[in-house]
């Protein structure tokens, strides 16, 4: 069975620590998503309606604050432990507040898992 492991960051500075500990413990990819929750927009006023050109004064003015979610899909239970160990490692205990959060799903089914690893400097 594979299992989705998603971990919601509080602090988008400690994205990319957890991804790399997520590679470093076996992760075969890791996705990244910008998100905010309800929280986040009720203490914000988020925009939609900046000009063009907008100030640097409008930008820093009505900033957005947003969280990171990363996901992984794994293939077993030992992978799912060792990407909690690792996300710990680098944010604590996530009963902490302002942290962020942590969740496993178990997949039924999963299609292009098996896919062949590419080199990404083949790419560039």
């Amino acid at each position: 069975m594979a299992y989705l492991v998603v971990a919601i960051i509080d602090d988008i500075d400690d994205c990319h620590p957890v991804m790399d500990a997520w590679e470093e413990a076996g992760a075969g990819g890791v996705t990244i998503l910008e998100s905010s929750g309800i929280g986040r927009i009720r203490q914000s006023q988020i925009r939609d309606d900046f000009p063009i050109l907008p100030s640097l004064h409008e930008i820093l003015r009505n900033k957005e604050r947003h969280h990171r979610t990363l996901f992984s899909v794994v293939e077993t239970e030992e992978e799912v432990q060792a990407l909690v160990k690792a996300a710990r490692s680098v944010l604590g205990d996530f009963n902490q507040p302002d942290t962020g959060f942590l969740f496993v799903i178990a997949l039924h089914q999963v299609f292009g898992l098996e896919t062949p690893k590419r080199d990404l400097r083949d790419t560039l």
